[in-house]
């Protein structure tokens, strides 16, 4: 497995009007971020959210489809969406990664907005790489992270650009996106030997 955890955050973020909220949990997002962090071997994703509420209804659609009648209709989405933990923070998201790995996790967030201090794609992709500790990932539901957030990281990722103005991707289309871009195979020499990272 990767050096990466994902997490999907619904709190603390951003309200289109910026004020701190906690947003809700769309089945959608769990269903498609559990697929991709089962494509690129990202051994966790993270649910956080501390309203009981979202975290009972995360709870009862990862359990259908893993323990109930989901599991034996479609077992590749089992497979898929047990990568998926459901936390109460970010602090306990870090925590668990501690324990996991018994080491201290770097922390990267995401923006969708230019930053001058950004780390790109092929910086955080080679620091993955050396595997000296683990990172966690941090996304943003709603208009993105509060700003709390990127005061407690190590570092914020380049935001996604395409090629003209328009930047809206969803949250689930960044993940896959990023992963792809951090931990995807790229190309390979006819020896297998990586001969260059993915484009970004």
């Amino acid at each position: 497995m990767t050096s990466l955890y994902i997490a999907l955050v619904h709190y603390p973020v951003l309200n289109r009007k910026g004020e701190v909220v906690a947003s809700a949990v769309t089945s959608m997002d769990l269903h498609d971020l559990g697929r991709s962090c089962c494509t690129y071997d990202v051994p966790v994703c993270y649910i956080v959210t501390p309203l009981e509420d979202q975290q009972d209804l995360s709870r009862t659609l990862i359990d259908h489809w893993c323990e109930g009648v989901g599991r034996e209709l479609q077992c590749d989405r089992a497979e898929a969406l047990r990568r998926l933990e459901v936390v109460e923070s970010i602090a306990e998201a870090v925590e668990d990664i501690r324990v996991r790995s018994g080491r201290e996790p770097g922390i990267w967030a995401t923006t969708a907005r230019e930053r001058e201090d950004a780390l790109t794609h092929q910086e955080a992709r080679m620091v993955l790489a050396e595997g000296s500790r683990p990172h966690l990932l941090l996304f943003g539901t709603a208009w993105g992270l509060a700003p709390s957030v990127f005061d407690q990281v190590d570092g914020v990722l380049e935001a996604i650009r395409g090629v003209n103005g328009y930047n809206h991707l969803s949250v689930r289309c960044a993940a896959a996106i990023l992963m792809d871009r951090l931990l995807g195979a790229g190309e390979r020499d006819e020896n297998g030997r990586q001969v260059r990272l993915l484009p970004v």
